[in-house]
């Protein structure tokens, strides 16, 4: 992938994800206002914003015509196709961040992950776990975002994740205390940034 001068950059990459319900988007938050020099990465979406959401601040919502577009024109770190709909990250957003040296946080899933870390081989992998499928589910139904077949979808989904999250990720962390969750996360952000300099 002819990316960018990726050696020039002097911030560092943080790939957060974890299955649908989790509460990764919370903990990415918590980070954000906890690191210094921080940035969240706003990924784009074709899937329906909901009557919660805010357009640039949950996601970019678009056309899957101008998603197209931007894949076609190499404008996304990386993309994939989850229930139905495309995710992807700006890719320009993310290159500035670091090279003003801050700490970019990407929210986004295991398919996501794998293509990032191709670019950014020393970006720090956390998966976000439920303490319990049971919890999950729940957590899914409180949200109330999802038709119950669309929320069966994702619980199913989220195996498949969770297997796959043990093979590529170094970091597991159980969400079922959210502060401590929260902090494991910088932890492990602090671990990594002591281990580079």
């Amino acid at each position: 992938m002819a990316m960018t001068d990726t050696n020039n950059r002097k911030g560092k990459v943080v790939i957060v994800s974890g299955p649908s319900g989790v509460g990764k988007s919370t903990i990415c938050k918590e980070i954000v206002k906890q690191v210094d020099n921080a940035f969240l990465s706003v990924s784009m979406t074709t899937r329906p914003k909901s009557a919660t959401e805010v357009d640039g601040q949950d996601y970019w919502f678009t056309s899957p015509e101008e998603f197209q577009e931007r894949i076609d024109k190499g404008l996304l770190l990386e993309h994939a196709r989850v229930f139905g709909y495309f995710y992807g990250t700006p890719k320009d957003k993310v290159i500035e961040s670091l090279q003003e040296g801050k700490t970019v946080i990407l929210e986004i899933d295991v398919q996501g992950a794998r293509q990032a870390k191709t670019v950014f081989p020393d970006a720090v992998l956390i998966f976000i776990l439920p303490p319990t499928a049971k919890t999950l589910a729940e957590r899914l139904n409180r949200r109330g975002r999802d038709t119950a077949d669309a929320a069966e979808l994702r619980l199913h989904g989220a195996s498949a994740e969770i297997a796959a999250a043990w093979q590529y990720y170094n970091h597991m962390v159980i969400n079922e205390d959210l502060q401590q969750a929260v902090n494991e996360c910088m932890q492990i952000i602090a671990d990594k940034k002591a281990a580079a300099q």
